[in-house]
């Protein structure tokens, strides 16, 4: 009888991502997760609003570059879909994530559109948000996006 742990493969089959060099990766530390960051960050005021979503700023001694995702019941009624919202705006960041620069905390709040929105649209908007918050300059914002359109066959905006 075969064993149920035993891999069939001899381990010469590597099925990990490629490593591009840049950390992609949005551990527990490269997030908000206190209800206090979220009610600062708001409070700041800082904010640049775009079609799919609205980027808020927290610049702070201890801000490090971290994500909030928010969608609220104004999105959509279905929890998925609110958790699809939320999914897309943290990939997006986590494809750009390593070509921005700065000491703030980010918060991103989904709006309806980003329900239907093409991928491509939902980049390049992410992309042109943190360009005018000023979190990326304007050489590395071109650098993602020849990168990313090489990488993954993007058209973006």
């Amino acid at each position: 009888m075969p064993d149920p742990f035993h891999r069939e493969s001899d381990g010469s089959i590597d099925s990990s991502p490629p490593n591009s060099g840049l950390d992609r990766s949005l551990n527990k530390s490269k997030r908000l997760t206190r209800s206090s960051l979220f009610a600062e960050t708001f409070s700041g005021k800082k904010k640049r609003v775009g079609r799919f979503m609205v980027l808020w700023l927290r610049e702070a001694d201890d801000a490090d570059f971290r994500i909030g995702t928010v969608s609220s019941k104004k999105v959509h009624l279905r929890a998925n879909r609110r958790n699809f919202a939320r999914r897309r705006m943290r990939e997006a960041w986590r494809h750009l994530r390593p070509y921005c620069s700065g000491q703030a905390d980010v918060v991103f709040v989904a709006r309806r559109a980003i329900l239907s929105a093409d991928w491509n649209t939902v980049i390049s908007e992410m992309l042109n948000l943190i360009q005018k918050a000023g979190l990326i300059s304007p050489g590395n914002a071109e650098r993602a996006r020849t990168e990313l359109e090489a990488s993954n066959g993007w058209k973006l905006h």
